[in-house]
């Protein structure tokens, strides 16, 4: 299990986009189903036994799709970076995600590329897609724009101070605007992708879009805390937003299951519902009062 996933907040269609996205890619499977009980019904404004939550893993990306309301959008502060290894590949997946979507740069040659393109698709995730002679592999992608640019490297560092194993695999920098124009970095085993924008763009990261932090204990939950939302803020449920601007969400590894059981999850939520950082240990003890 990877320690940084990520979660994508939908309208109502948490389900189909899972379904959808898991139709796309060959290494994939749809996990855990979640649904509303009382408690997060009443706060969300969601129906009860409404679809909550589904878990789900694309090329070993897992990821989790929330039915949070309509409160936040995706911009393309965020994205799925994507290396495809053929042209069929790269044709077959561009179709299904573009279709219903909003292409922003259409699939051909790039000065970077010999295949490339960037699409919002039919739920409004954001995805980018290139030839590689790597074999097929998605990385969630930042884009600073606007005041963050110049601060993507620091960023880097930032998160790479955080989390072990983690390193640089590839930079590129335009040394005449002192940014970073393409980095590949990985955090605990889990790549990701940061660039950075020039001109003005008009948009910043949302909440649709956050990172999920899976601990296994409190002391791992208590740390990431601290150090993620130093000079950024706190919100409800366990969520944070780090001093980018990113969101967090830092959760107990185990939190999936006790969500996802019909029986208990009703406690484990109510007791959720009044914590900003999680307390695993009031969370399991409500999971197994039942």
């Amino acid at each position: 299990m990877k320690k940084i996933g990520s979660c994508l907040w939908f309208n109502g269609q948490a389900e189909e986009a899972a379904k959808f996205y898991t139709s796309a890619f060959k290494n994939s499977k749809i996990g855990k189903v979640a649904r509303y009980g009382e408690s997060a019904a009443e706060v969300s404004g969601q129906k009860v036994g409404s679809v909550m939550t589904v878990e789900f893993e694309i090329e070993g990306q897992r990821i989790l799709c929330l039915n949070g309301g309509p409160q936040f959008k995706f911009t393309p502060s965020f994205s799925y970076f994507v290396w495809c290894e053929n042209e069929e590949e790269i044709d077959n997946l561009w179709q299904k995600l573009a279709e219903g979507g909003e292409v922003r740069m259409g699939l051909d040659k790039y000065p970077w590329a010999t295949k490339y393109g960037w699409t919002k698709d039919r739920f409004g995730v954001e995805w980018q897609v290139t030839l590689s002679d790597k074999k097929l592999k998605i990385a969630p992608a930042f884009l600073f724009v606007d005041k963050m640019v110049g601060k993507g490297e620091e960023a880097i560092n930032f998160y790479m101070s955080l989390f072990p194993n983690s390193k640089v695999e590839f930079m590129k920098r335009d040394e005449a605007n002192k940014s970073i124009m393409h980095c590949v970095f990985s955090l605990n085993g889990q790549e990701f992708v940061l660039m950075e924008g020039q001109g003005t763009h008009g948009y910043t990261f949302s909440p649709a879009f956050s990172l999920v932090v899976h601990c296994e204990n409190q002391e791992e939950i208590n740390g990431y805390w601290k150090k993620l939302s130093k000079d950024g803020s706190e919100s409800q449920c366990g969520w944070l937003t780090d001093k980018y601007g990113v969101s967090w969400q830092v959760v107990p590894s185990t939190m999936g299951e006790w969500m996802t059981d019909s029986k208990k999850s009703e406690n484990v939520m109510r007791a959720v519902i009044e914590m900003k950082k999680l307390d695993m240990a009031r969370l399991k003890q409500a999971y197994e009062r039942g």
